[in-house]
């Protein structure tokens, strides 16, 4: 095997280094897929269909995608070393924690917003997944914050590297800023099946390998290469709903997911990671289905729990159904949204804490913050925050 790309010579601040410039997509020669490659391709395939079955099951599908798509964008921030917690993030969004680490979950929310714009540009302007896109997605994802300085919404016109200090002793040091436009130019083509078709999943998985490889971005580039999977496959109709994200995968496996980078640019592995990336699809698709039907049980365990209050059950039931929308609340904000008065909301909530479905968080007397326990350890499964190196 040998590396997918040429090693050119460039220096920067006097100092003289190769930078990697990849080859254009499909990858030549092709990738030679073995009956078992196949039958991975087949899996992955089936995980997502069933991945679309059980989300047609579920009575709010934008309830589902509003919280998954939060938990995507934690973990994918996370292993660029962000330390929030999915608590962190709906504290933060519903302005009850003020003392939460504000840059990390502003990066997290920002994560949020780039995601929803890519997928309305795609869904409901009939816009196509291109350079403009992606530029359209990075601004966002750079809005504010951490990394607002770093030119969001533009190709990168600096040397940048990953690892050690400087391009000199980096572990890998992308294309030049001078032949970006060009690489970004030939994976635009290669996302519209230029020069020829390639199948969805082997897309996805090609696609991100080859963004993360130009690193077109002075920030940001991990994130949006992760989005881009799930945005290629909504693109494509692989999936009806934008329910798969990898990042959890990739952060339980983080050092073979670097390592499964590292191989194709260096030696070529286009197979390796496919299989890495294949088995990801396969194992995260079947996890999201399980999550989901997880949910719907206990919806409806907690459903027939407060369907035994008697008359206090029509207000329970209100505020439950709040609480699906948002698991983490106060009276007030209860009162507000409900148009209920503070003490029938207060008394709904003493009753659901008596049931074990809410909990309160603070141990004060005032201000208090009642959270969804079950409901929010479901969506919190994998999100501890990764330690610091």
């Amino acid at each position: 095997m040998k590396p997918t790309g040429t090693y050119v010579k460039a220096s920067t601040a006097g100092e003289s280094f190769e930078a990697f410039i990849p080859n254009p997509l499909p990858p030549d020669p092709p990738v030679t897929l073995t009956a078992q490659d196949h039958d991975l391709v087949e899996k992955a395939n089936r995980a997502l269909g069933r991945l679309d079955g059980v989300a047609t099951q579920l009575p709010d599908i934008s309830l589902f995608l509003y919280f998954y798509v939060r938990k995507e964008a934690l973990l994918s921030s996370q292993i660029e070393g962000t330390q929030s917690s999915f608590s962190d993030l709906l504290l933060h969004e519903e302005n009850l924690a003020p003392g939460v680490p504000l840059e990390d979950v502003e990066e997290v929310s920002n994560y949020v917003s780039a995601m929803n714009h890519g997928l309305k540009r795609l869904r409901e302007d009939n816009f196509p997944l291109s350079l403009r896109l992606i530029r359209e997605m990075h601004k966002v994802l750079l809005a504010k914050g951490r990394g607002s300085d770093k030119t969001p919404g533009k190709f990168r016109r600096s040397q940048n590297w990953l690892g050690g200090t400087r391009p000199g002793n980096a572990r890998f040091v992308p294309p030049p800023p001078n032949q970006v436009a060009d690489c970004m130019s030939n994976l635009e083509k290669f996302l519209h099946d230029q020069p020829q078709r390639t199948p969805v999943l082997i897309k996805a998985a090609l696609a991100h390998v080859q963004f993360e490889t130009i690193h077109p971005f002075l920030d940001g580039n991990g994130r949006l290469g992760r989005l881009l999977i799930t945005l290629i496959l909504c693109a494509e109709d692989a999936i009806s709903q934008p329910l798969l994200y990898l990042s959890l995968f990739f952060k339980q496996h983080r050092q073979e997911y670097y390592d499964r980078l590292d191989a194709v640019r260096l030696k070529g592995d286009w197979l390796g990671w496919l299989r890495f990336f294949l088995e990801g699809v396969e194992h995260t698709a079947q996890q999201a289905a399980d999550t989901a039907g997880r949910i719907l049980a206990l919806f409806e365990e907690d459903r027939r729990k407060v369907e035994d209050l008697g008359r206090k059950a029509g207000s329970a039931h209100r505020v439950l159904d709040l609480l699906r929308q948002h698991p983490i609340t106060t009276i007030p904000n209860a009162t507000d949204w409900l148009n209920l008065t503070p003490p029938t909301v207060r008394s709904a909530v003493e009753s659901l804490e008596a049931l074990d479905i809410v909990r309160e968080i603070t141990g004060k007397q005032r201000d208090r913050i009642y959270l969804y326990d079950r409901y929010i350890r479901i969506l919190d499964e994998g999100t501890e925050p990764l330690p610091r190196s």
